[in-house]
């Protein structure tokens, strides 16, 4: 099944400030986007923003022919995505395995990798039973990234998913974002460093202009936005 995400006009937005837009993307299954720009630019409040953490200052955003959790045609990109954000979103006093089994429930993972096989993909072998606390930075970006292996979603949506990554790591993931790819997913990531697959691009710009009065939602502070996402 072919999958198409289609967004047109859309104004990524932090409260009543306009940090890039209007934005019109196209992405079906098998292609990647990649979003650059210098920091500041709005990568991660876009991707937040697709992922439905963040509401738009205006604008659409549709998926088509995905199915949801509930075998319905998804409503939106959320229902059918992985977000993978700065931070890893595991419990450092848990182990790895039972983090991925978490998530491999909360996410419906009846398609996915079992936690064995998807610590295998990522080079983790052996490290189920290990705190995640325990791991190291490379080592726990990566265990985060096989939870996009234990629950199967066609989209993909990444916020700088190489960090901490060493050359061996980074190859690895390159191989798995293709198996993603030619299985007919798609992807959208916000990366400084080269992902190693074909893809488009899209450059953001550094600019902030106030909305109208109806764009403008509720005001989300700039420093809480930090918080929730672990920005530098």
């Amino acid at each position: 099944m072919t999958i198409r995400l289609s967004v047109r006009g859309l104004l990524v937005a932090r409260g009543a400030e306009r940090i890039a837009g209007p934005l019109d993307i196209d992405v079906s299954s098998g292609e990647a986007l990649v979003v650059t720009g210098e920091n500041g630019a709005g990568k991660s409040t876009l991707l937040r923003t697709l992922a439905g953490l963040l509401p738009a200052g205006g604008g659409t955003i549709r998926v088509a022919g995905a199915l949801g959790p509930d075998g319905e045609p998804a409503r939106g990109l959320a229902e059918v995505a992985h977000y993978l954000g700065h931070r890893n979103a595991m419990k450092a006093g848990l182990t790895v395995g039972a983090n991925l089994d978490f998530w491999r429930r909360f996410l419906g993972g009846a398609e996915g990798l079992s936690t064995r096989e998807a610590l295998e993909a990522v080079g983790l072998s052996g490290a189920e039973r290990s705190p995640f606390g325990y791991l190291s930075a490379g080592q726990q970006r990566r265990a985060s990234i096989a939870r996009l292996l234990v629950a199967r979603r066609p989209a993909w949506i990444l916020d700088e998913p190489t960090g901490a990554l060493d050359a061996a790591s980074q190859a690895l993931f390159a191989g798995l974002l293709a198996h993603h790819l030619e299985a007919g997913g798609l992807l959208v990531a916000a990366t400084h460093q080269p992902l190693g697959i074909e893809a488009l691009e899209l450059r953001l710009e550094r600019r902030r202009t106030a909305l109208s009065g109806a764009e403008a939602g509720p005001g989300i502070a700039d420093a809480d936005l930090a918080a929730a996402e672990g920005w530098s």
